[in-house]
């Protein structure tokens, strides 16, 4: 009898663990669908239900821990209304569903919905009347719940039959997916939903004669039936996050993997041991014993510190095949990226390095785009570095000095220490220029320049892989349209085919990159300004305005505005980051000759009309997106329609 009685207590514990992680995990989600996602329709319905859930599983934990009657029934009676309102949510999730999956509702599947919302909100209202469901019990069975009556027994049926309507609304949008991926995540959202259905058929059953009679079986089931909820909707909310987002399977699994272990699994783990100390010391007669607050500040201390080491891994397993060399690719990726101000530290202590092997009283180090300096890092006495002024006109100073082939070269009481590294063609080519400052006569001995070579060789490596580093990610900025696009393609292709036809490439329009090129070619006037097709645009109507109706001078506007909205941030700089906006304003805006452009800006000819091609069709861009903006087309929905009537307008 002693072992049947513990047995009982301990699985009614586990129960109360389950409800209020139920509750935890299902606010948890809310929180995380609302935060991300939730302008779609799909995510607004499924928001719905989620509250149902935290309704049903918060309103049943604190019910069960409460010791006064009339907290005991309003608590009870709020968690039937989760119950009552459960059908007419799962109703509006399948309809939404089911129009996005192609099959828009013709009025008679909407009407329905709002039928259901009005009897469960009527049934939900007539609880507090207890007319929908009786009173609290006068005795547990094995615990609190409320009388069931008549109209109780009704909505039983309502709830099967709403629930039958849900599933074929469920079964006719799973029927409708047209690739294998779209396909399985509709099948997720059939079990989700079937298995939410069916274990809050397990709160209807509360006061059973046969349950009650069987704790045990109660208990099992009710912990089976937490189990089962806790996982589905996990299941169902990483399914919906697919919907009207455009992140990839990677993102949505590894944001929701941190998620539920920072938020929901710690939270559990740490109330349920909190828990278990509680109840220990109920049994030894001190329900404030000591342990509590130790049990809880230790557990999430070793959790936080778990999930740390062991998140990683756990993230990894949920990817396998090519994904997961792709997912390590792209983590070590994030690792290694050197920024600029990890090249700035890493600079700085080389440079204190190498002056406390030469020894100086300071010295700097200066990052060149072609002649140009971009960035200097100094370290040591600053007053010493100031008197020397390290611009462009210093680089040419130092030049020939340069030439001779020491690693350390002494000049005008500073010592040079050129960073150079090998081009493809095996030609040096000089990246970066230490200058140490002398204060006194020191014989540099063998180890000594051994150490400072050494470190001259690391900081050209940093600057190299730093340079590459910057261009990977101009390459990538460059490539995001097509990135867009792409997902585009993916969020739309799982589920209906209409949205994957209807959807267009974002691509310029046929001859407007050669209309932007003529335009800046005869900037400053001539025929290829004046009688430009852009002339045509409605963004250069709205400008002509305010330019007293003069076309030309609003076209010219345009186009300073498009080159202006690729400049980057800050200041102006000879860098990799401003090639495409130096090219435009020296080029075209100053009308500088080519060979000049190029040997301004350090790079060939031939990599300066290639160059100049990219930041041409960006401008060409920026005017498709303003012309869009004029338009009145702001949404992603619009975007393909509103760069066919720049092309139409372009064309007439």
């Amino acid at each position: 009898m002693l072992l049947m009685i513990n047995l009982s207590l301990v699985l009614e514990t586990v129960n109360q663990i389950l409800y209020a992680a139920g509750a935890i995990t299902a606010i948890a989600l809310l929180m995380y669908t609302t935060g991300f996602n939730f302008k779609d329709r799909i995510v607004q319905t499924f928001v719905l239900i989620l509250l149902c859930v935290v309704l049903i599983y918060t309103c049943e934990t604190v019910a069960a821990v409460s010791d006064r009657p009339e907290f005991i029934q309003l608590w009870l009676q709020l968690k039937w209304v989760g119950l009552m309102m459960l059908p007419a949510v799962y109703l509006h999730f399948s309809d939404a569903l089911l129009t996005v999956s192609g099959r828009p509702s013709r009025g008679r599947r909407r009407m329905l919905v709002w039928v259901t919302y009005l009897v469960t909100g009527i049934m939900a209202i007539l609880i507090f009347f207890g007319v929908s469901i009786g009173g609290l019990a006068a005795e547990k069975a094995p615990m609190f719940y409320l009388e069931r009556n008549q109209i109780t027994f009704y909505f039983g049926i309502f709830y099967i039959v709403v629930m039958a309507m849900v599933s074929y609304n469920l079964i006719r949008a799973m029927a409708r997916s047209i690739t294998r991926t779209g396909l399985r995540r509709m099948i997720y959202l059939l079990a989700g939903a079937a298995a939410i259905a069916f274990t809050s058929i397990i709160f209807l059953y509360h006061g059973n004669t046969w349950l009650a009679a069987h704790p045990h079986w109660f208990w099992s089931l009710s912990i089976l039936g937490s189990l089962i909820t806790i996982f589905f909707i996990i299941v169902m909310t990483y399914t919906v996050s697919f919907f009207g987002l455009l992140w990839t399977d990677r993102q949505i699994k590894s944001r929701l993997l941190r998620w539920l272990l920072r938020g929901p699994f710690t939270t559990t783990i740490v109330l349920g041991l909190a828990t278990v100390a509680r109840r220990y010391g109920d049994l030894q007669g001190n329900p404030y014993i000591f342990y509590v607050p130790i049990v809880m500040v230790g557990s999430m201390l070793l959790l936080q510190y778990a999930i740390s080491l062991f998140s990683p891994y756990i993230e990894k397993s949920l990817f396998w095949g090519d994904d997961r060399e792709d997912l390590e690719t792209i983590q070590s990726l994030q690792d290694r990226m050197l920024t600029s101000r990890d090249l700035h530290q890493f600079l700085e202590t080389t440079a204190a390095l190498i002056s406390e092997r030469l020894p100086v009283s300071g010295g700097f180090i200066a990052l060149l785009e072609g002649d140009s300096v971009s960035k200097v890092v100094s370290t040591g006495d600053q007053k010493a570095i100031g008197n020397i002024k390290i611009d462009d006109q210093f680089i040419k100073e130092v030049q020939p000095a340069l030439s001779k082939e020491e690693k350390l070269i002494e000049w005008q009481g500073i010592y040079l220490l050129p960073l150079e590294h090998k081009s493809e063609e095996g030609s040096p080519h000089l990246v970066g220029l230490g200058g140490f400052v002398k204060n006194d006569d020191w014989e540099i001995s063998e180890d000594d320049l051994k150490a400072i070579i050494g470190l001259s060789e690391r900081a050209t490596l940093a600057i190299k892989d730093h340079a590459l580093q910057t261009q990977v990610i101009a390459s990538l900025s460059a490539l995001q349209i097509e990135v867009d696009y792409l997902q585009d393609l993916r969020a739309a292709s799982g589920f209906n085919m209409d949205n994957l036809q209807n959807i267009e490439q974002p691509e310029l329009p046929d001859g407007m990159a050669a209309w932007v090129k003529d335009a800046l070619t005869h900037y400053w006037g001539g025929p290829k300004l004046t009688n430009n097709p852009l002339m045509q645009l409605k963004v250069v109507e709205e400008v002509s305005e305010n330019k007293d109706g003069n076309r030309t001078n609003a076209l010219r506007s345009v186009l300073t505005e498009a080159i202006e909205m690729i400049k980057p941030g800050g200041e102006r700089k000879f860098t990799s980051e401003w090639l495409l906006y130096n090219i435009l304003e020296l080029k075209f805006l100053q009308g500088k000759k080519v060979r000049e452009v190029a040997r301004k800006l350090a790079v060939s000819e031939a990599d300066l009309y290639r160059k100049q091609k990219i930041a041409i069709e960006n401008v060409a861009q920026k005017i498709v997106d303003m012309e869009a903006s004029v338009n009145g087309h702001h949404s992603p929905d619009t975007e393909a329609n509103s760069q066919s009537d720049t092309n139409e307008i372009i064309e007439n």
